[in-house]
């Protein structure tokens, strides 16, 4: 069983930047970020291996970074440039067999969100 913890959530102006933070209790391989809001499906926006390679929705390449420290099991999102659309609960995620594609299937462990708020 894997726990995960999100903070780093608050609210923002446009333009702004942000820094996510999420604590595993374990070691996980697979891990990544999705969002959502209400009434919306749950969206992937960003993955990352223990290789260093990353993977991005296109709605925040660019603007939002998906780092890891493995040795502390702690993973980060900074983000970048906010927009008022980027305003969501973020979730931080884990899979034990894959994550690349940022597939809701592949997800074993969720954290329990932390809320992201963008004015205007």
């Amino acid at each position: 069983m894997v726990q995960l913890v999100e903070t780093g959530g608050d609210s923002v102006q446009a333009g702004g930047s942000l820094r996510l933070s999420c604590k595993a209790s374990t070691y996980v391989y697979y891990m990544g970020w999705f969002r959502q809001v209400p009434g919306k499906d749950r969206e992937g926006i960003a993955s990352i291996l223990v290789n260093g390679s990353t993977n991005y929705a296109d709605s925040v390449k660019g603007r939002f970074t998906i780092s890891r420290h493995s040795s502390d099991n702690i993973m980060y999102l900074q983000m970048n440039s906010l927009k008022p659309e980027d305003t969501a609960v973020y979730y931080c995620a884990a899979g034990r067999s894959g994550l690349w594609w940022l597939q809701l299937s592949e997800v074993n462990y969720w954290g329990q969100g932390t809320q992201v708020t963008v004015s205007l």
